[in-house]
């Protein structure tokens, strides 16, 4: 992922540093367990403690004569531990270190994830009971439906980020695991009470059976969960979008002093961040797939994973990383407009109550379809008379109306106090301790 759209923690658990870091840590807990069951010398773990470290640059120049990065990566750790060196790696294959390596950032990354997701649902949740009573106009299809407040859709969002947390924490728990078992995984080299205490000290589990590799559907897994999160950052996004949008102006992104909107347009006040978001989830959801074909692989394993997972793994978690921060921060300054919102509620001549309309008369005996008929055809001339005449006015006009309703009763037909009046009830749902 390009450092525009990189945060340094992430960054630093995908960096060649981190990974080859881990790797050594790995070697060097199996050598501490073989020494232990007398598979190694006894002083080959201290010794490894004290002397092995490893050279980036070292173990890119020795790949280009191998051809074989984990032997590059051992190569360049015998230069500096000496004849001790001979007995790392004793029955173990390359993917042993690879996975266990990658489970490692893997957790490292959705650790830095589930903090992300931790901001976003603080940030939601503060503007969702700030904003519980602001009224504005619900929409279906993007035409005006029926009122509701601009709390509930705030909090609807967080609901939808406090399930992708559940599935990431989830997720994590199945990318945790460990392969410490030889080739093909068949234990014939390596005693898998290294594999078990390897697994212990990285905090992973040891993998059931791993045949030589982790089984992919765990990584599959692990990047589905990650689209499905960046499809939830770019729904709220896009209702942003919308929501900025000139002729509707209910919410508005933080535009900072000195900030510029467009090069040709001084005037301009343009929602980059949620466009941005939009854009950054496509590049998480683009990594699934790949993910989903990498579950197929050859027998007891094969590399064709390898080159996908080098690529998608790092950038979906950067990108996602970043998208998560960029929408906390989006949320916690968003700028919204409850006047504007209360104008937009009003725009259609109160057309909004129209089902409360309908409804009443049902209960007057009239019956739905009589019912749906009159109102409709009161809503249709409201629609066509561009806001000069308001429902209220076009059904005192309508004889079943004239006849059934007082003109108090119609009047509290146009209140909007029963559209809120169990807002506390969701919100109860929603944030259960407050």
């Amino acid at each position: 992922m390009i450092p525009r759209y990189t945060r340094p923690a992430m960054a630093a658990i995908w960096d060649q540093e981190n990974r080859f870091r881990i790797m050594m840590e790995i070697e060097i807990l199996a050598a501490e367990k073989m020494a232990d069951l007398g598979t190694i010398p006894a002083d080959v773990p201290s010794a490894l403690r004290e002397r092995a470290k490893f050279d980036v640059a070292r173990i890119a120049e020795i790949e280009k004569e191998t051809k074989h990065d984990v032997i590059a990566f051992l190569t360049n750790i015998a230069e500096h531990v000496g004849d001790e060196a001979r007995f790392m790696h004793q029955g173990m294959t390359s993917s042993d270190v690879l996975d266990t390596a990658l489970s490692v950032q893997m957790t490292q990354s959705a650790d830095l994830l589930i903090a992300g997701l931790d901001a976003v649902l603080a940030a939601l949740k503060k503007r969702s009971i700030e904003h519980k009573d602001t009224l504005c106009v619900g929409r279906s299809h993007g035409i005006h439906a029926e009122p509701t407040t601009f709390g509930i859709r705030l909090a609807g969002h967080y609901t939808a980020f406090a399930r992708a947390k559940d599935r990431l924490v989830a997720a994590r728990a199945d990318v945790a695991t460990c392969a410490i078992s030889g080739a093909v995984g068949t234990f014939a080299t390596v005693d898998p009470a290294v594999e078990e205490y390897v697994a212990d000290r990285l905090g992973l589990r040891p993998e059931p059976v791993s045949t030589q590799i982790i089984p992919r559907d765990r990584h599959a897994m692990f990047l589905a969960t990650l689209g499905v999160i960046a499809s939830s950052i770019e729904n709220i996004a896009t209702e942003i979008r919308h929501l900025q949008r000139t002729e509707v102006r209910e919410v508005e992104e933080y535009f900072s002093t000195g900030q510029k909107g467009s090069s040709a347009m001084p005037h301009k006040r343009n929602p980059v961040l949620s466009e941005n978001l939009t854009g950054l989830a496509r590049v998480v959801r683009a990594a699934v797939v790949p993910a989903m074909e990498n579950v197929t692989l050859w027998h007891e394993r094969d590399i064709s994973h390898s080159s996908v997972e080098r690529i998608v793994l790092p950038d979906a978690c950067m990108a996602l990383d970043f998208a998560l921060h960029r929408l906390a921060g989006l949320v916690d300054n968003l700028l919204i407009y409850p006047n504007r919102m209360m104008d937009n509620l009003n725009r259609l001549g109160g057309l909004v109550f129209s089902q409360r309309v309908l409804l009443a008369m049902t209960q007057k005996g009239i019956s739905r379809e009589d019912s749906y008929r009159d109102v409709q055809a009161c809503a249709m001339k409201v629609w066509e008379s561009n806001g000069t005449l308001s429902l209220r006015t076009a059904l005192e006009d309508t004889p079943d109306v004239a006849l059934h309703f007082t003109t108090e009763e119609l009047d509290a037909l146009f209140d909007f106090a029963p559209y809120i009046a169990r807002r506390d009830a969701i919100f109860a749902r929603v944030f259960p301790k407050g």
